[in-house]
């Protein structure tokens, strides 16, 4: 066998391709993107990106039960999303193995939340494997097959940002193919009524006392025994961190997470002194440990929040042993470099929007995506977000609630095709009067550039229907539609100025490409002409990269290596020195 340097969600891909995976389902989401980009690149299986994670993991339970190998890809906040089929799908099962991967998010480096994906294999009561780094990521995934056929049950491969990310030598070996295992009806088994659905509950308790039993001797779970006076029991890439803060003490390495390896945790516990049970996220672990009668330290001194690096073990270790922390000095040379806050690209077409936005008193529900980037100033345009949709159905409710401020709901294209389309359709059949924005920059541009319903091509290539997303406005009962280039600025505050104000609910579609998609700017790069300039400072409202002025006392500037010639300061600057 060779070995390829891989991340960890490349190595999910190929440990799938090896395992003959026939079918792969998804919607993109740091930190899990790059599962099925990989995999897509592997000569075989059909992937494909889903409208949203529940038709996702409804169309990879069709394939499972279908006979074929198959995997479905999100992030944390996805599962929120694919919870409804995967709480049924435990009791119905599956014929060919499926591996559901979601990757958590430790530090919230890219989520709005640090929810833990255990809760939810408790709550669907399904197996969850934790690999901790690309090498286990190839071989639990193998492993999550042969366990998912085993017991005719789906199975969570949990990663986090770190193991997703980082990278390591794989050992890598070719595909072995799967004949698809045919489809027998059995309604008792595939329709959960309840009469049927009893029966399958109870099988679920027999089958988690054999996973659990199996965990026992399972190679999934790693002790390194290399001391008696300190024993930690941990998961993924936390317990290789541990193996190295703590090179005195013992190490059990939770892969299989969930059900417990009650025995084994019995046996480790009984061969050391002290046990500290050390975990990312939620203390999962840790209470089940405490059930079994096994003293032991928890988040007493492993913090809740945030991902658990070496640095913050270093600390752990430290209050261990009674003493004060030595928390890592900065690096004098990053002490005087200026703040980076995260603003749009220059050229970005969300800028318009924002702008045009800022000039009228209302209030905007905001939603996951680039355009979230909006909230900061000096656009400070968007007044909330809480997850993907909701930025209509916010606007929504505001609007019943009795706002009396115009509210205006903004989604992405994206985002209207993942869970937009329900609330742009509840808000014109419950009769609101909000005023709808779709920014559509032609791709899922915060993930990479993923394509979407709306690009006319798949995730393989192939080119396809492109749904349009005023006909499907106008299909919901949206009378008002209207499409606007948000680079025009006149065109954008007219459209809003009308729409606001019309008194019915209406839709704007901001339609001009992501500039970074495009890879070409639209013009040459602007200059100011410091003759004319008046330092106003109009431009600088905007907030464009591209526009530099170190002090109010200096007149604004253009840098020639960033600006993309989208002409939005030259629209907004009174005194036309922007030629």
């Amino acid at each position: 066998m060779s070995k390829l340097l891989l991340s960890g969600n490349e190595a999910l891909a190929r440990g799938a391709w090896e395992a003959g995976v026939g079918c792969a389902f998804g919607y993109p989401g740091t930190p899990s993107t790059e599962i099925l980009e990989a995999l897509v690149k592997l000569p075989g299986p059909y992937c494909e990106w889903s409208p949203n994670e529940k038709v996702a993991l409804e169309a990879a339970a069709g394939a499972a039960i279908a006979g074929t190998r198959t995997i479905v890809t999100m992030k944390l906040v996805g599962l929120n999303v694919a919870a409804d089929p995967m709480m049924t799908l435990s009791y119905i099962g599956v014929v060919a193995g499926l591996v559901i991967v979601v990757a958590d998010d430790p530090g919230q480096h890219s989520s709005q939340t640090e929810q833990d994906t255990r809760h939810y294999a408790r709550l669907a009561k399904i197996p969850v494997l934790e690999p901790g780094d690309a090498r286990d990521c190839a071989s639990f995934m193998k492993a999550a097959f042969e366990m998912s056929e085993k017991y005719r049950c789906p199975v969570i491969l949990r990663t986090t940002t770190c193991v997703s990310h980082s990278r390591f030598l794989v050992e890598v070996g070719e595909r072995v193919e799967r004949a698809r295992i045919p489809f027998e009806k059995k309604p008792s088994q595939f329709v959960p009524l309840p009469m049927w659905g009893r029966k399958l509950r109870a099988d679920i308790e027999e089958r988690m006392v054999a996973q659990s039993q199996e965990g026992d001797t399972s190679p999934l779970n790693t002790q390194y025994l290399r001391g008696h006076d300190l024993g930690i029991i941990s998961h993924g890439v936390t317990a290789l961190h541990c193996l190295d803060v703590f090179p005195d003490a013992s190490v059990l390495k939770i892969g299989l997470g969930w059900p417990f390896p009650d025995g084994l945790l019995q046996k480790f516990a009984s061969q050391v002194k002290r046990v500290l049970v050390v975990e990312e996220g939620d203390p999962i672990l840790e209470e089940h440990v405490r059930s079994l009668g096994i003293a032991c330290d928890g988040k007493g001194l492993v913090p809740r929040c945030g991902e658990l690096t070496p640095a913050v073990l270093a600390g752990v270790k430290a209050h261990l042993e009674g003493r004060e922390p030595a928390l890592p000095q900065p690096v004098p040379e990053a002490a005087d470099l200026p703040g980076r806050p995260p603003m749009l690209c220059p050229g970005c077409p969300h800028r318009g929007t924002f702008y045009a936005l800022a000039q009228f008193d209302v209030i905007v529900t905001g939603d996951i995506g680039c355009y979230t980037l909006g909230v900061f100033p000096p656009l400070s345009r968007t007044d909330t977000c809480l997850c993907m949709g909701g930025g209509f159905t916010m606007a929504h409710g505001m609007n019943k609630a009795g706002e009396t401020r115009p509210v205006v709901g903004i989604v992405g294209d994206s985002t209207f095709y993942h869970s937009g389309i329900t609330g742009l359709l509840n808000l014109v059949y419950n009769k609101g009067n909000a005023t709808l924005i779709v920014v559509d920059n032609r791709t899922t541009a915060m993930t990479g550039h993923q394509d979407h319903p709306g690009t006319g091509k798949t995730l393989m290539g192939e080119p396809t229907v492109a749904a349009s997303i005023e006909q499907i406005a106008k299909a919901c009962g949206m009378q008002r539609v209207r499409v606007v280039n948000p680079l025009d600025f006149t065109a954008m505050k007219e459209a809003l100025q009308e729409e606001l104000y019309c008194g019915e609910p209406s839709l704007i579609i901001a339609r001009a490409p992501c500039i970074l998609k495009e890879r070409k700017a639209a013009r040459p790069a602007l200059k100011i002409n410091p003759d004319a300039c008046k330092n106003c400072r109009a431009c600088l409202k905007l907030g464009c990269p591209a526009i530099e002025s170190p002090n109010k006392q200096t007149k604004p500037s253009i840098s020639p290596q960033t600006c993309t010639g989208c002409t939005l300061c030259q629209q907004v600057c009174k005194f036309h020195a922007i030629p």
